[in-house]
């Protein structure tokens, strides 16, 4: 009995967890964004995609410098010369979404895993940062990975 009252507690939490967002327009062709659907409106849910953000660091306060003994190879870019660094980890399907298309693009970038690599698990730290990946290009930072978003950073 404990165990299905425990099972059941569980279910009704996890519902909590899941948001769902409506959009509609109102009479005068406002469009609104909410997490409670409008009584009197006809609204559309719609699902939120990956939530990545950017920012400004400086690398050099910091004090991160290119590893020379690096054996990850370095293709030479298509297009500008802004070096590229991400921090990755082997278990991050976005982090190898993203080096897939650097290759792709021909776009030079320096890896980092922040579990394998002293340089990484460094570099990550002093970064504060809270997840992967974390690509850096020049002096722009990017939380996550959105090839929209890198194209105007890059």
């Amino acid at each position: 009995m404990i165990r299905l009252i425990a099972c059941l507690f569980l279910l009704s939490c996890s519902s909590l967890s899941i948001a769902e967002f409506y959009k509609w327009t109102d009479a005068s062709g406002q469009v609104h964004f909410s997490d409670i659907a409008p009584v009197n409106k006809q609204a559309e849910s719609i699902e939120l995609n990956e939530i990545t953000t950017y920012t400004s660091v400086s690398v050099s306060d910091i004090n991160i410098k290119p590893d020379t003994n690096s054996d990850m190879p370095v293709e030479k870019p298509v297009r500008k010369n802004k070096k590229v660094i991400i921090y990755s980890a082997v278990w991050c399907g976005i982090c190898t979404r993203a080096k897939n298309y650097f290759k792709s693009r021909k776009i030079a970038f320096t890896e980092y895993d922040i579990e394998t690599s002293k340089k990484g698990k460094r570099d990550f730290i002093k970064l504060k940062a809270r997840g992967v990946p974390v690509i850096l290009v020049g002096k722009k930072r990017m939380n996550g990975f959105d090839v929209r978003k890198f194209e105007a950073m890059y």
